[in-house]
Formats: C-alpha cells, structure tokens, sequence
C-alpha cells in the first residue's frame, strides 16, 4: 500500500487488508478449535490428504485384525468345547475299560459278567448323548462332520486361516468302536479291553489335535494383538491432535484475531482525516 492510498475515502485499501488478514486468522482459529473440539488432526480430506487417506486405510485394516482377533476368540470357545467333552468320554472309556478288566478275570460268573455287560453298554449310551449334545451354534462337534476354517488374519493367505478337523470318525460310540461290547466270557470280554483301548488312543490323539490348534490360535491372538497396537500408533501419530501444540497455536491466533480487530477499527478510523484537508 502507498502512502497516497490513505488519502482516499471512496476504497478503503487499508480496511480491505485487515478485513482479510482478520477473516484468514478466524478461519485458522476455527481449524484449531475444532482440533481441540474433536481431538483430530485431520477432521476432513482437505486438512492432508495424504494422511486422510492412510489414516482412512490403517481404520479398515484395523477393523479386520479386530474382527480377526474376535473370529480366533469364537474359534477357541469351539474346540474348548470338544475338547472338554472328548476329556469326559474319555473318563467313560477309562471307566468301561475297568469294567472289562473285571469282566476277564475268570473269578466272575456268568451273571456277574452280564450285569458288567450292562454296565458298559450304559456308558457307551452316555457317550452317544454327550455327542448329540455337543455343538456350537446348533453345529455338531463330534459326529465326525465338523471341518471348520477359522478367519484369524485381515487378508485372505494360507496364514490368516486356522483349520480344525474333526472328519477323522465320529466319537459316538460306533465310530469309536465301543457300541454293544460284550463280556459274557473271558474271550469277549479281552476283546471289548482292546476295543475300548483302541477308543481311548483315538481319543487321545484327537485331544492331541486341538491343543495344536488352540496353540495356533492363541499364536494368533497374540501377533494379532500386537497388530493392533502397531496399527493403533500408525493411525494416532497421524490421524490425532497433539494438544499442547494446537493449544499454542490457537492461543497465538486469538491474539492475532485481537490484533486484526484493532487493525480493522483503525482503518474505518482513518478517512476521518482526510476532513483535516477540509477544514
């Protein structure tokens, strides 16, 4: 601005500029209150681009490696109930192969030996009830149709999937080859002991199986929480207002403000002394 420019009434040149240095204060003042307001960096597209867009990025993948973490949970919960189910068929089998055990020893009748007999086929109805009753999600675990994949990964690799198997034989007591034991002599009831053996190896490697597997979930639960937490950071460093900065920032541009609205009450001021040249 000229000297000259303030001799003039008609264009107010020097209320034009406070005017403007006023409302670019205001509009920066109200970016850093709304900062304040929201606890955001970037409340809009406009405020960085580039980091709306990671930030917007790393918030999808956050929502998959939650949801992963929640799927390896629920995967969990299923083969904690198989598991726990086998283990009390197998205290069925244990107590079945006890029984047999009694039943060969040739100190024992005929009646005594059916009253056994009787005893084990009682057991081996329990196990059919406990497999009809184990499900999750009205889905059977042990009647050997139950092959599930859990997703426990944001992607859609071999290592974001964890499967769990259990097609190998059902575990009533048919697949397991325990159904209608007898013992009503020494012979038969040999051979119901290396029945009921043979169940409970079964038994065994299949519990075997889903520690595996729960070991590989719980592998997963853990790289998946720290997923997160690395995400989390990646997206707050960007996406985040640092308070003490923007609270300076703002308190710098409340002065500014302050100082644009004097400015501005000079300026409209100003013409008034071109009536000195009236006078």
């Amino acid at each position: 601005m000229s000297f000259g420019d303030l001799s003039r009434i008609n264009t107010n040149l020097q209320a034009l500029d406070s005017v403007y240095s006023l409302n670019r204060t205001s509009k920066r003042l109200s970016e850093q209150q709304t900062k304040l307001s929201t606890g955001l960096r970037i409340n809009k597209a406009e405020d960085d681009a580039a980091g709306f867009s990671i930030a917007t990025k790393l918030g999808a993948k956050l929502a998959g490696l939650e949801q992963a973490l929640a799927n390896a949970g629920d995967g969990k919960s299923v083969l904690d109930i198989a598991e726990k189910n086998l283990a009390t068929i197998l205290d069925k089998l244990t107590t079945m192969k006890q029984k047999a055990t009694q039943a060969a020893n040739d100190t024992y009748g005929t009646d005594e030996r059916t009253f056994i007999q009787d005893q084990i086929q009682g057991f081996a109805d329990d196990i059919d009830k406990i497999v009809a009753q184990t499900e999750f999600n009205d889905t059977l675990l042990l009647d050997g149709n139950y092959n599930a994949q859990f997703q426990t990964g944001a992607g859609t690799t071999a290592s974001d999937v964890v499967t769990a198997d259990l097609t190998s034989s059902a575990y009533d007591s048919t697949g397991l080859g325990v159904a209608g034991l007898t013992t009503d002599n020494i012979t038969n009831a040999q051979a119901a002991i290396d029945a009921i053996d043979g169940a409970i190896g079964q038994i065994n490697t299949t519990i075997n199986d889903l520690g595996v597997i729960q070991s590989s979930l719980t592998a997963r639960e853990e790289i998946l929480n720290n997923a997160i937490i690395s995400n989390n950071a990646a997206k707050s460093r960007i996406l985040d207002t640092d308070f003490a900065k923007t609270q300076s920032e703002s308190l710098k541009l409340q002065i500014l403000q302050q100082t644009n609205i004097a400015a501005l009450s000079q300026a409209n001021a100003a013409p008034q002394a071109v009536l000195g040249f009236l006078g």
